[in-house]
């Protein structure tokens, strides 16, 4: 149900088109005293008088006016006011440093051919990765959010590699831990002024997930044992895996990104609410 004197926090929003023609706004909004979702409509005549800065993720607002149908459990909202604007992600300062510091990792791999590759993907799309969120909501969803998470799983790494006694080959650890995300750069598009995350449709027409582009230009270039790590990152086919884990005779290789990953989306930065 609606409540006027409620503040609500912003967690999903997108625009779409009516069967009239006219466009229409889907919101999510979540309660901040009991955690209830409540959907929102806003119709092209409100959307346009609306600054859209309104609809950042974690945004803090009211709604002014609007009313609840029961029949579609929904509200048309016709009014809201801004309560605390969230923030959109890490500033360039701290980009820069976690692109840097990713960077390091990268002189730390052996296999010239393959710091090479490494190198040549960060500085070809540099400007997209600094950006880039490393989920649209599940966690790291905010601007610099692909870069946070690729550092964690690397400071991770580190940590197992050293239990491991060379059981794991760290450069190709290494590889996958920058590579397992990297197609989000293309799967994703953000909204830089809102910080709203939406599919980019074109991509997944050609691509299954990010995972089957990061598999795909690993194979193309040789590097057989990290296409499979992120083939494998998602752990079981029904999240995405194209190599499910659960299958038998999985070489122990291929379950480390598939740890790593899902330690840095529990327990690293999970959302933009989390910057310091």
């Amino acid at each position: 149900m609606l409540d006027l004197n409620a503040v609500y926090e912003v967690v999903t929003f997108a625009i779409g088109d009516t069967k009239a023609g006219s466009k229409m706004g889907k919101l999510q909004v979540k309660n901040l005293n009991d955690s209830s979702l409540l959907n929102c409509i806003l119709w092209e005549e409100t959307l346009n008088r609306l600054d859209s800065k309104l609809f950042r993720s974690n945004n803090h607002i009211k709604i002014i006016s609007g009313t609840y149908n029961e029949k579609y459990n929904n509200c048309l909202v016709s009014d809201i006011a801004l309560v605390k604007e969230a923030k959109i992600g890490l500033d360039e300062e701290n980009r820069n440093k976690l692109f840097d510091n990713i960077l390091s990792y990268v002189n730390k791999i052996q296999d010239k051919k393959l710091a090479e590759f490494i190198s040549g993907l960060l500085f070809e799309h540099e400007e997209e990765f600094k950006v880039t969120p490393a989920a649209k909501l599940m966690h790291h969803n905010y601007i610099g959010g692909l870069l946070q998470h690729t550092y964690e799983c690397l400071d991770i790494a580190d940590s197992i590699l050293a239990k491991c006694n060379n059981k794991l080959n760290s450069d190709k650890v290494y590889a996958a831990c920058i590579l397992h995300d990297f197609g989000k750069i293309f799967e994703y598009i953000l909204d830089k002024e809102t910080g709203l995350i939406e599919y980019n449709e074109n991509f997944r027409h050609d691509w299954r997930t990010h995972s089957q582009w990061g598999f795909s230009i690993c194979m193309a270039n040789g590097f057989k044992d990290i296409a499979k790590m992120i083939a494998a990152h998602h752990g079981r086919s029904d999240w995405g895996a194209l190599i499910d884990l659960n299958e038998k005779d999985i070489e122990p290789f291929m379950y480390i990104i598939h740890h790593i990953d899902d330690l840095s989306a529990k327990f690293g930065k999970i959302s933009v609410s989390d910057i310091n």
